[in-house]
């Protein structure tokens, strides 16, 4: 049997059994196969259009992992899309990629331009890249081995760069700030915002924005973006022009959730607070999704949605009314309780399951629940917190 036939043949076994039978394939090459076959797996969920081609290559574990989603990476076409038309008339003309990696950003950010280089400093990943773009038809972009930095530096300007900085070092560990990944964007600043006029950089999820902004100069656009309510990128848009914004725009993105504002409409705002919680408490309970969190615009969500927040750590929110259209979740609120044994015993006394949760509370979910006697549940949604008048308080809910 050939290689290529038992990638086929069993495309869809676990690559750990097939090992277990290693010696029944004398024929096939079968640490490639098993890469090639968990590759496609994985790919059928993070890149679907990927895995539908039979001709993909897919490279070690480690590039699959540090690799954009499909999702992702149509997210960020979306961005350039919406930038180029502010400094162009026309298609764009040359992208570089200066981390190239797996190639998933720069095959998707491709027909946005007329020509195209994928630049990447690992040989093999070079070569599976350039298969790769030719079995998936894209034909403006060339690939280049070489440092990301040297070569940029010797490049004519271009419309558009990207860069996806390496986040670990030589031994694996996880690096967050810019100056520790590889290539290092704040030394290479300058140069970037010399040589492109428009810059992409995609971030740890885990950085602080703020820190980042300051870090860099001709920083026009952070976006936080969230999939599932997890915080999975962060993208920062730089520029020495304006790009139509007044001042640093942010944009908070979770899934099809959108809330975007300019830095300075949210600073010269003071959150509402909502006065102490009571017992006979009711209508509403809002909490903001991943990449509000992150972004921390709490006195702008109180502004626009009309809510007020129940204390100034807890990052939960009220409203007497249903707000449709929250870039959240919402919840009606059926009681709130004082962490009383007596008071709690009345309220949870119908209740023997419950999602639970903490925010600016001195215990955590799991430690709460156990208090509480309550099993795991998703009709009945407990909230721990603590409100303005520093009370520790349950707030009962029911999804709206």
């Amino acid at each position: 049997m050939k290689t290529a036939e038992f990638i086929e043949l069993f495309a869809n076994e676990d690559p750990a059994t097939l090992a277990l039978s290693a010696d029944k394939f004398g024929d096939v090459d079968l640490p490639y196969a098993l890469s090639q076959i968990e590759g496609r797996q994985t790919a059928r969920a993070k890149i679907p259009s990927w895995a539908e081609h039979k001709g993909i290559i897919y490279p070690a574990t480690k590039a699959m992992e540090q690799c954009s989603s499909e999702a992702a990476a149509m997210y960020k076409r979306s961005v350039v899309a919406s930038i180029l038309p502010l400094i162009s008339g026309e298609k764009g003309g040359l992208m570089v990629d200066l981390t190239g990696g797996f190639g998933v950003d720069c095959a998707f950010l491709s027909p946005l331009f007329r020509e195209v280089v994928y630049v990447e400093r690992n040989p093999e990943l070079c070569r599976t890249a350039e298969k790769n773009f030719k079995t998936l038809g894209l034909t403006n972009i060339k690939v280049i081995c070489g440092d990301a930095e040297e070569l940029f530096l010797s490049m004519n300007t271009c419309v558009f760069a990207y860069l996806d900085p390496d986040r670990r070092d030589a031994q694996g560990a996880r690096k967050y700030a810019l100056s520790d990944c590889s290539p290092d964007v704040t030394r290479m600043n300058t140069e970037l915002l010399r040589l492109s006029r428009v810059v992409l950089v995609k971030c740890s999820p885990m950085l602080d924005w703020h820190k980042a902004v300051n870090d860099l100069t001709g920083v026009r656009q952070v976006h936080i973006v969230s999939s599932g309510n997890e915080c999975k990128e962060l993208l920062l848009v730089m520029s020495a022009e304006s790009l139509g914004d007044k001042s640093l725009r942010i944009v908070c993105a979770n899934d099809d959730q959108r809330f975007a504002y300019d830095i300075d409409e949210d600073e010269r705002l003071m959150p509402d607070i909502a006065t102490p919680l009571t017992e006979t408490a009711n209508g509403f309970l809002y909490v903001p999704n991943a990449s509000l969190m992150k972004a921390g615009c709490f006195a702008l969500l109180c502004r626009k949605y009309g809510m007020k927040m129940v204390a100034p750590n807890s990052h939960l929110f009220t409203s007497p009314d249903e707000i449709a259209g929250f870039p959240g979740r919402r919840f009606r609120i059926c009681a709130v309780s004082p962490m009383n044994k007596r008071e709690l015993k009345t309220h949870l006394a119908a209740i023997h399951n419950a999602a639970v949760a903490v925010r600016n509370f001195p215990l955590t979910a799991d430690a709460l629940r156990k208090r509480l006697k309550l099993a795991d549940g998703n009709d009945v949604y407990i909230f721990g917190t603590t409100d303005a008048a520093r009370r520790h308080l349950i707030i009962i809910c029911e999804r709206a």
